[in-house]
This record gives structure tokens, sequence and C-alpha cells, in this order.
């Protein structure tokens, strides 16, 4: 499928990337990027990632066969209202947004009635820097895309968004909408929370200046993810509340059954639980499922 005109709403790593891959396979006319800061423009130019950028909502949009939300959840239903009025009649909207529930609620009271489409999609790719600068045009290549459409969706809409995300390199996963946030409350989610907390705990101001010193790659591995933008974790955290809440205790659950076991020094309930997770997480990674990075 090639478009006539992309538009990208926000451009940085998802949507510069999505920008660059559109135009290196050549699968746009023209991609045009909407951005908040005149200094965006001269870093989407210096980048490539699209072929215009612009302070102007309105004038991204305008004539754009696919609309792609690439801002942080709480921003994208205000951003939805704005762009409806001057859409183009059956352009098909689309987001990259990593919770689900909230936004296809949203976007589908807002077009009802409407010959806008709009069809649910989270690229399983990303990582801990920001901003156009780290975008690359392969970060799709071998990612999950999971798209989620609901009954209303028009199949046309499902197949060109699940289209989208397969001509850059992705494997599309169909999921509802609810189902997603349950499973990425726990997979992306959770981790993020646990990241940013081991941060928080072992780099606290009170602790030994030598703290730091003794950090290494196993320290510097597990809180990768905690240097994410926390704008965008914060809004995620917010809009999966009810899932990530349920996995959240689940999670402290289980590390108190933890704590009994090594406040028990029981020697052989500690070895089984590292070879289970060690089993489990060898298996997952043969698999080849460790290509997500969000």
């Amino acid at each position: 499928m090639r478009w006539k005109k992309v538009a990208l709403v926000g451009v940085g790593l998802l949507g510069g990337s999505l920008g660059l891959a559109l135009k290196q396979r050549r699968l746009a006319e023209s991609v045009v990027g909407f951005v908040r800061r005149p200094a965006s423009v001269k870093d989407c130019e210096k980048a490539g990632a699209v072929n215009q950028a612009t302070l102007n909502l309105h004038e991204a949009v305008k004539g754009a066969d696919l609309i792609v939300l690439c801002t942080p959840l709480a921003q994208m239903k205000a951003l939805l209202k704005e762009i409806l009025p001057v859409s183009k009649p059956n352009a098909l909207v689309t987001d990259v947004g990593s919770v689900k529930g909230s936004v296809v609620t949203d976007f589908e009271r807002l077009l009802a009635g409407s010959t806008i489409q709009f069809v649910g999609s989270h690229p399983m790719a990303g990582g801990e820097k920001m901003g156009v600068g780290a975008a690359r045009a392969d970060l799709f290549v071998n990612a999950v895309c999971v798209v989620t459409p609901t009954r209303r969706s028009k199949q046309s809409a499902v197949r060109a968004v699940e289209e989208l995300w397969k001509s850059v390199g992705g494997r599309v996963l169909e999921l509802d909408p609810a189902a997603h946030d349950d499973l990425v409350s726990r997979s992306s989610h959770l981790p993020h929370l646990v990241a940013a907390a081991i941060a928080s705990a072992v780099l606290d101001s009170r602790r030994p200046a030598a703290q730091g010193l003794v950090c290494a790659n196993g320290f510097r591995d597990v809180t990768r993810i905690a240097s994410g933008s926390p704008e965008m974790w914060r809004d995620i955290g917010l809009a999966n509340s009810k899932h990530l809440g349920k996995a959240l205790r689940s999670f402290i659950r289980d590390l108190q059954k933890l704590q009994g076991v090594i406040e028990k020094r029981d020697g052989v309930k500690l070895e089984k639980f590292f070879h289970n997770a060690k089993q489990l997480r060898d298996q997952w990674h043969s698999a080849g499922a460790s290509q997500a990075t969000e």
C-alpha cells in the first residue's frame, strides 16, 4: 500500500522512526509532521524523518490519507477534536499509544457519524532515548505491532492499519483493547514501575557516597528503561491504572513470598525460584519474542 500523504502528529522516537521507515521504503508520497516547538522543526529536518515539519496542526493533517497520533496519551483526545474539522473525508486515523481502552472509547465517541475511520494500534517498539534524534528506520522490524479493532471498525480500515505496520517490518497481533491493556500492564507497564522504583531506592541521596560506584551491569540493565519520558509514563500509569494496579498487587504478593523465603534462608526454594525464572526467560528469548523493546 502506498499513501499519498501521511500526517504524523508528534515526531519523537516513534513518530520519527515511522516517518523514516515510510520514506526509506517509499510507502508515502509525502510525510508531514506536526511539532510544537520551532527547534523541533530543525530537528526533524536534520533527521530526515519527514518531508515537511510544521507548527500548524491543520496544515499537517489537511488532505492526509493517514493520520498517526504519536503524542503522549493525555494529549490525544484534544488533538483529535482539533483535527476533525479539517481532516479529509474517509481519512484513516491510528495511534501508537501504549494504552488502548480509553483511547479507543474516546475516539469512537468523537468519530460517531463521521466518515473518518479509526483503528487503534500499538507498536511494541521503543526505548529509553527520546526525541526524533533517536529515531531509526528499522525500529519496527520484527517488532510486534498490536492492532485493536472493535465491532465498530470497518474491515477495510483494519486491514489498512495492519498493512501499515507490516509494510515497515512489524509483526501484527490483533487484540481486543481491554485484553491488550491487561497484557501490557504486566509485560510493559509493570517493568517500568519496577525499574523506576529500583533506581529510586538504590540511588537515593541518603545512600552512602559509594553506592553508585558499585552499581554495575546488572543495575544498568535492570534500570535502563527508568530513563524514559516521565510525562509519557505518567499518562500510561493513569490511563491503565485498573490493570496496572492489579498487576502491581500481584507482584507485591509474590515479592512478599520471596521475602519470606530469604528471611527463612530456605536455599531449596530460593534456588527453585531462580531456576524457574531462568527457564521461563530462556524459553521466551529462544522463541524470538525478545524483539519488542518497549
